[in-house]
Formats: C-alpha cells, structure tokens, sequence
C-alpha cells in the first residue's frame, strides 16, 4: 500500500477505491455514484472526493460540463491495482446473473454474452453439511450416485472430506472413501442426501495427489506462424514461448482436459488447439500417477502428445 493509501478506515479506504476504479474504468465519477453506492449522505460523499484529491493530487479534475470528476492525463492508481482479470470477473459475474449490477461497481456495462454451460445443481442442505464436516474435520454418510459399472444405483458411503475442486464447470469434494480406502473426487451434484457424522478418517494432509504438484509446460503450437506464436505467447503469459503451470496431481486431469492437452495436441488442428504441452511424456506419467476417479468411474487418461 503507499503512503497516500495508508492509515485510513477500512470503509473510508473502500469508497476511494471505488472512485479510482471508476476514474480508470469509466473515465470519472461524481458525488451521486458513491451516495448511490454505498447509501452514504451527501456531506459524506463530498469529504471522500475532497480527500481523493488531497491523497491523489494528480489524478482527477473536475469537468464543470460533465458535472463530475474525471481522470486527468497524469492519472496513476495508488489505492487499486487496474486488473484486467478482476474487470471482467465482474462482467462476467453480471452476464452469468451471479452478480447484482450495484454491487459490481460497473455504472455502464457493455452488452455481454458467454457461452452457456448448463448450470449443475447443488442441494444447499448437502453443501451445508458437507461443509460441516470439513471444518470439523468429521467424517459423513453420502447417498451417492456413480455413474461407473461396479455400483450402478445410488449406495449410502462414508467418506472424509477435506477439500473441494472446480474444473471449469462442476465442483467436486476430495475426500477419503472409507469403502475402497483411498481418496476420491466426489461431484456434488450426484450426492443425493447425507446423514450420521461421525469420526474422521485419514485427512488431507495423508492426501498426496491433492498436496503434491506438477509443472506443465506448454507452449505455442508448432503449426502456428511466428507471428501467430508470438500472439499466443503474449495471450498466454509465455517467456521465450514457454509457461509454466503449477498443478495439484488431483487436479491434473481436469486441466489438461479444458487446455485440450489430454490428446496429442501437436496433431491437432494449430487453428483450435492453440498450445501444446513441451514436456509432453513426463505429463503422461504424472497423469498415469495420479489415478483420477470420480466416485467410481476411473479415468483412463489418453497419452498426452509429443510437442
């Protein structure tokens, strides 16, 4: 935090925050926004401009046409850092309806779209409990769903749960399974009613696939045109079109999957896959170790392709 940021009142510090994201966002901001925001008086809302232009002297000015502040040439963020990501986590949040537009801090969103994914639903009494006994450090009774061949209608199991996962479109619950002794990722979904807490058994910290992790290399395609790789490099975070992504085992499978890397991606089309994975065969074996399953089902991993 700078000096300009600091000593201030955690709400004080809040509604500054606010009018330099709507400064750098929006391009300004005036005494109705925050009243607006954050059901402040008018008196208060005129104290938070007059001490943003005390702390950041050079970042706004006020148009008299426009009837409110906005940023000037000099502007330079001291109370946020403009972050692109956090940006369009709120567009997002707003598009997918997760988000009440006041809340978002976006006076004029743009007209947004995202491609639809059906929403999986998670009984609320389930979570609850599950919940429960991860921060208990219980175990709990599930009536769980497989959709594997050994157990094909719904059978009361224990487990302990410890940790939860999102792969991008549905969460799941690591866990220990006390019928077949190890650890599983359960999908929440599928947990159709729950009872009878009771002692733990091994807990996460007996997890190895959840605490280890592995590096994935990836890099642009090599099917892709240098100014293609550059872009894809750029898009990606890549130095000397190479990145880095550290990954729990638990998690290996799942992200490889919605990266496209689970087959060999250099024998994709260079126009869809854009990415490969560099180290292509220790993957393989990291994948192989990891011995995904949700709940029964088995995951036979394809071979991740040479890059």
């Amino acid at each position: 935090m700078s000096e300009a940021a600091a000593a201030l009142k955690w709400g004080v510090e809040r509604r500054l925050e606010f009018i330099e994201f709507r400064l750098f966002w929006e391009g300004g901001v005036n005494r109705s926004d925050i009243i607006a925001m954050f059901d402040v008086s008018v008196p208060q809302a005129s104290k938070d401009l007059t001490l943003y232009q005390e702390r950041a002297p050079q970042n706004a000015v006020y148009d008299k046409s426009a009837k409110r502040y906005v940023a000037s040439p000099q502007f330079s963020p001291i109370f946020l850092k403009p972050d692109p990501d956090g940006y369009l986590s709120r567009l997002r949040s707003l598009a997918e309806g997760l988000a009440d537009p006041g809340d978002s801090w976006i006076a004029t969103p743009p007209e947004t779209d995202i491609a639809l994914t059906p929403r999986r639903k998670v009984d609320g009494d389930v979570l609850k409990a599950v919940l429960q006994a991860v921060r208990e450090n219980r175990s709990i009774e599930v009536y769980y769903q497989s959709m594997g061949s050994r157990r094909t209608d719904p059978i009361w199991r224990r487990m302990t749960p410890h940790a939860f996962g999102y792969d991008g479109f549905r969460w799941h619950v690591r866990a220990y399974c006390h019928i077949d002794e190890k650890y599983k990722d359960f999908l929440l979904p599928r947990i159709l009613g729950v009872r009878h807490m009771a002692a733990p058994g091994p807990g996460g910290d007996q997890d190895a696939l959840w605490k280890k992790t592995f590096d994935i290399e990836i890099g642009p395609h090599p099917g892709l045109t240098p100014s293609q790789r550059a872009v894809v490099a750029k898009d990606y975070g890549m130095t000397n079109e190479r990145a880095v992504l550290s990954v729990r085992y638990a998690m290996l499978f799942y992200v490889l999957k919605r990266l496209g890397l689970l087959g060999d991606a250099s024998q994709q089309n260079p126009r869809t896959q854009h990415i490969v994975a560099l180290n292509a065969h220790e993957t393989e074996r990291a994948l192989r170790r990891a011995d995904f399953e949700f709940g029964e089902v088995e995951q036979t991993p394809k071979k991740v392709g040479d890059a």
